[in-house]
Parts: structure tokens; sequence; C-alpha cells
């Protein structure tokens, strides 16, 4: 199937223009996948390939994060067991290549992600993709969708700055301007299941949705947390967006 980055939606956004929902950006790990077991396992065998412990609670600590932040606590794992110090780019390329592989054999995907991707396809409200996984990977979850599903993607090797830096939406809020005229920060909803990502989100302005998978969050500060994802509709997403204040967010 060929990617849907380039794919134009034909349907007109159903929801009110002045203050309706105007976009949604999804986080991928543990949100619209769940494919944290194939990166612990990849991490896991990694570590004990070099004689080294990694432990459930080590693993953890790294969902949600950028990759290459990942990869230099990996990197000191192996290094404070006695094995080498792996370059960061090799770590990275080797845990992405076994996800890969499994994505590969067996998409796992999350409960209610899909059927509300399409939802808001029918009702005509563009999303797009912000992970931190990288392009090759990203792109085979997105190719797995109905095509025109993701407008586009913006991926870990996209931004110099990974979660739980805004950077990566802010990235998305711009590029989403480029298809939505008028785009208000507050009018996009952003779905993550991860500390970083949360952090991320909400500080880009963005209407921020917290679907904890793998770790619990604290407690919701400037997002809203749904326990999943069952269930939801679009209009849930709108009515969202519509029952917060004006001075939420900030114009993409």
């Amino acid at each position: 199937m060929p990617s849907t980055d380039s794919a134009v939606a034909a349907t007109a956004n159903r929801f009110d223009p002045s203050h309706g929902l105007q976009a949604v950006l999804w986080d991928m790990d543990g949100t619209i996948v769940d494919t944290e077991p194939y990166w612990i396992r990849a991490e896991k065998d990694l570590v004990h390939g070099y004689g080294c412990e990694w432990t459930h609670e080590d693993a953890m600590r790294l969902v949600g994060n950028a990759l290459p932040v990942s990869a230099a606590m990996i990197r000191d794992a192996i290094v404070a067991g006695g094995g080498p110090s792996l370059e960061i780019r090799h770590i990275v390329d080797t845990l992405s290549h076994e996800v890969m592989s499994s994505v590969r054999r067996e998409i796992p995907w999350r409960p209610g992600a899909r059927e509300l991707l399409e939802q808001l396809a029918a009702a005509g409200v563009p999303c797009a993709l912000v992970t931190m996984s990288e392009g090759p990977l990203a792109g085979l979850v997105v190719d797995a969708l109905p095509p025109g599903t993701m407008r586009f993607k913006v991926t870990g090797d996209m931004v110099q700055r990974g979660k739980p830096h805004p950077e990566p939406y802010l990235q998305g809020l711009e590029r989403m301007g480029d298809i939505v005229p008028g785009l208000e920060a507050r009018r996009v909803v952003a779905i993550e299941d991860s500390v970083p990502g949360v952090a991320s989100a909400a500080a880009s302005g963005s209407v921020t949705i917290a679907v904890p998978h793998f770790i619990e969050l604290p407690p919701p500060e400037n997002w809203t947390e749904w326990e999943t994802l069952a269930g939801r509709t679009a209009d849930d997403l709108d009515a969202l967006v519509r029952s917060l204040p004006a001075s939420v967010g900030t114009t993409a």
C-alpha cells in the first residue's frame, strides 16, 4: 500500500468552523499501536547480549522518550555492566530494526484507535502522526491504515529536540496550518500515552488527551485523561475542544 502522506481528504470538516475541532495529532507507540512490548524485548535482548542487566523498571524509564535519549541510557547500562560503549546510532538502528521486524509480522492496534481515526476521516478532520519513532517504522504503521488517514508524519529523525520538548508538536501544528486555514492550537487535539509525550503536546498549546498505557501518569494538569479510546468518538473530541476557554492554547 503506498504512503498516505500526500493523500488529501475530500470530506469537508463538519464541525463548527469558528469554535469546533480542526485537527488531531497522534502519538504512535502506545497510543495507536501497542508496540511497547516490542521495544522492551528489543532493549532486553540488546543489553542481555552483552551480559548486562536490564530490568522492567529500566524499560519503563524509556517509554515515550526520544530515541537518542533512550539509547544513551541503554549505552550507560551496558557500560556499567562491563560492556562496550556503543554508538548511539548503532543502538537506535538495532532497536528499530528489531521492532520493525515485529511490526511486519503483526501490528498490535490499541483499543479504539483505528475506529476513532475512521470517524475523524469521515468527519473531515485531518490527522497527522507525531512520534519519536523514526520514519521507516512510522511508515509501516501509516501504510497499514486506509489511504489519507494521516496527512503527514513528524518523526524522531525530523526534529532536533524530541519529546518532552514541544518541538515535535510545534512542527506538527506548523505543518497542519498549511492544510487548515486559520488553525488554532486550542482547537487541535493531541493524543498521547506517556509522560514525555503529554508534556510535549501540552507545551505546544494543543488540547492534550492522555490515555495511559504502560506507565501511570501524574494527576492531570493542563491535559485531560481518558482511560481508553474504545468507544470514544469524533464528537467527543469536538465537545472537549468547545468546552475549553478561548485562552487555552495559542494560534499556530
